[in-house]
């Protein structure tokens, strides 16, 4: 649709001769009608999810085949295929797979690549990448582990690793705590998770070592939430190389 202005001016333009008026050329796009175009171009592929998983040489990749479906069954979305075993010198992990997701192995090369059934499916194309990079921090975890490093910046804030705690109950044999003194009345005491090894080389570091990358950060996570960085002062726990911007004080 034409606006008002724009109606009356190609109105005048019919009603005159087309010798008595032109119109500049780079006016001409405005005066036609433009029509809808649409996309026919096929849904991008996975950069991630197609990137081939290369495993180390003291890693161990198994693939359990998931039960033989009755054919024609339909293939959910959340139904679990194929299931995963990574061992490595540090440990071993296993992981799932959804049922539409296939696996190619090069034993040759000693590598891995995912696909997926149907391209065209969200879904799948989003648990592609998904799965592809879960696997590879699996690989990556079993042969160097993952870790975290914490900074408690702040005046009188320290960190210990306890044997046992006083607010709290250990919920696995063996289970270590992580005592902070962040500027509460009390110490804030939190217990390790399984697989994370927790210890202080100075009383304003904290060292987190494990296997699985995401039970790493979630500790990390966790403790940092406790004096989340403000930006006045710049105290707070800071997770690796996480930086503040801070603000100017102010001035009333």
């Amino acid at each position: 649709m034409f606006t008002p202005a724009r109606r009356r001016c190609v109105s005048a333009i019919k009603n005159t001769r087309s010798s008595e008026i032109s119109i500049p050329g780079f006016l001409l796009p405005a005066f036609q009608q433009q029509s809808s175009s649409f996309s026919t171009s096929s849904p991008c592929h996975s950069k991630i999810g197609s990137a081939p998983l290369s495993l180390p040489p003291d890693v161990n990749f198994n693939i359990v085949a998931a039960p033989v479906q009755k054919k024609g069954a339909r293939v959910s979305r959340t139904q679990e295929g194929a299931t995963i075993h990574i061992e490595g010198p540090l440990g071993k992990l296993s992981m799932p797979i959804p049922a539409y997701m296939n696996i190619v192995s090069d034993e040759a090369k000693r590598t891995y690549s995912l696909s997926i059934l149907d391209q065209e499916e969200r879904k799948q194309r989003e648990m592609w990448g998904t799965c592809r990079a879960y696997l590879q921090n699996h690989i990556l975890g079993v042969s160097e582990g993952h870790s975290a490093i914490l900074r408690l910046v702040g005046v009188g804030y320290r960190a210990t690793v306890e044997k046992t705690a006083v607010t709290k109950q250990p919920e696995y044999p063996g289970q270590e705590f992580v005592s902070l003194k962040v500027g509460y009345s009390h110490p804030i005491e939190l217990g390790v998770p399984v697989g994370v090894k927790a210890s202080t080389p100075q009383p304003t570091r904290i060292l987190l070592e494990g296997v699985e990358k995401e039970v790493v950060k979630q500790f990390a996570a966790e403790i940092r939430a406790w004096r989340v960085p403000e930006p006045y002062k710049g105290k707070g726990i800071f997770v690796n190389d996480e930086t503040i911007k801070l603000k100017a004080k102010k001035i009333k």
